[in-house]
């Protein structure tokens, strides 16, 4: 993948009124990245794809892309195409008609046009039968491959995707997750996806930004998203985890120590790349994610454990989650490989171990 940023985002601000949507947001994304935007609603994240593809102006700040500063340059000149939840799709036009319209508007000789056409009828794998049909004949995965064909015929540096997944069933959501990241691949554009669904991100994207109030809180790949989490907002929002309150009691060089109540640790000790940088010397919180939880039966050991009390069984097909309260009063969820013979049943006390390779140490705060 080349390196060179081809958006480059550098201290936008965007005000409604005396609203700020956005409050200093910088970013810079590479040439053939596919980066998603998520968080929760009202972050900003709408309104900063609204200022890539210059459907609004920011107050303060600058955008350019491929180089080129885009102050003052309209949608339509833009080097971009973007992909919306409501497909608006032309109702009277045949799906050719639809895919073909962005060069129509440029004046591509009709010749060009039907041959661009049916390269991309071939790429998002459409029948060509298709082609003369209005757009409610379709089912809307093929409605929605028709979008993102018209979204890509002219060749924009950067796809702009605002959640074109959400309206579908999750059979069918899946289909066109899997489409989307064949498309990427093939096609080598940058794309930009704004997304509610955390799961889709971290499936697609090869980086995610996490948003909040008009903020960046982290950007990264996805296993450093989920893993070793900015703060306890970050953690909580991209998947469930398990925050436990823990006191620093001393940082070395290499070394940290630590203490937490019911947490039995033989050495209170971990190594210091397992704690976030900006954690120094009292209250933190030790993120352990679901999954990285196990039972631990008569004779075993682990790093870390804590005894508590199953409270909840949800079965969820491949995988089940349990819940536990512990007697210092933190409830614990732990996820596990789908069985049909449950290991733990409500109400039974158990002993639940970690490995300390598996702590992300984070500050304090509320998420």
């Amino acid at each position: 993948m080349n390196t060179a940023p081809i958006l480059q985002i550098e201290d936008i601000h965007k005000d409604y009124g005396t609203y700020q949507a956005l409050k200093g947001v910088s970013l810079s994304v590479r040439q053939g990245e596919f980066i998603a935007l998520v968080g929760p609603s009202g972050c900003g994240k709408t309104t900063l794809l609204k200022q890539i593809a210059g459907f609004e102006d920011a107050t303060s700040g600058r955008i350019s892309i491929d180089g080129r500063d885009m102050a003052g340059v309209p949608a339509a000149q833009r080097p971009t195409s973007i992909v919306f939840q409501k497909l608006a799709l032309f109702p009277h036009m045949t799906v050719a008609e639809n895919i073909g319209f962005p060069l129509k508007l440029r004046k591509v000789v009709p010749a060009e046009i039907a041959a661009r056409v049916n390269e991309m009828i071939a790429l998002m794998e459409l029948k060509p039968i298709y082609l003369d049909r209005l757009p409610r004949a379709l089912s809307g995965g093929e409605q929605q491959r028709v979008a993102l064909a018209r979204s890509m015929i002219s060749s924009p540096k950067l796809l702009l995707l605002d959640e074109p997944l959400s309206a579908l069933d999750v059979k069918l959501k899946k289909v066109l997750q899997s489409e989307l990241k064949r498309l990427h691949r093939s096609v080598g554009v940058t794309f930009v996806h704004v997304t509610h669904d955390l799961e889709e991100a971290m499936m697609l994207a090869d980086r995610i930004c996490v948003m909040r109030a008009g903020h960046i809180l982290q950007l990264g790949e996805p296993a450093d998203i989920y893993y070793r989490p900015a703060d306890a907002f970050v953690a909580g929002f991209i998947g469930e985890t398990n925050l436990l309150p823990v006191e620093i009691t001393r940082r070395g060089k290499d070394r940290v120590e630590y203490r937490g109540t019911g947490i039995a640790d033989e050495t209170g000790a971990i190594p210091v790349r397992f704690i976030a940088d900006q954690v120094g010397t009292g209250q933190a919180l030790m993120n352990v994610r679901p999954e990285l939880i196990r039972r631990i039966g008569p004779g075993d050991k682990a790093e870390c454990s804590m005894n508590a009390q199953v409270t909840e069984i949800f079965t969820k097909g491949g995988t089940v989650q349990y819940r536990a309260h512990t007697p210092e009063g933190y409830d614990l969820a732990i996820e596990i490989q789908g069985t049909s013979d449950l290991p733990m049943r409500v109400g039974e006390d158990v002993r639940l171990g970690w490995a300390k390779k598996d702590i992300w140490v984070l500050p304090a705060g509320a998420a």
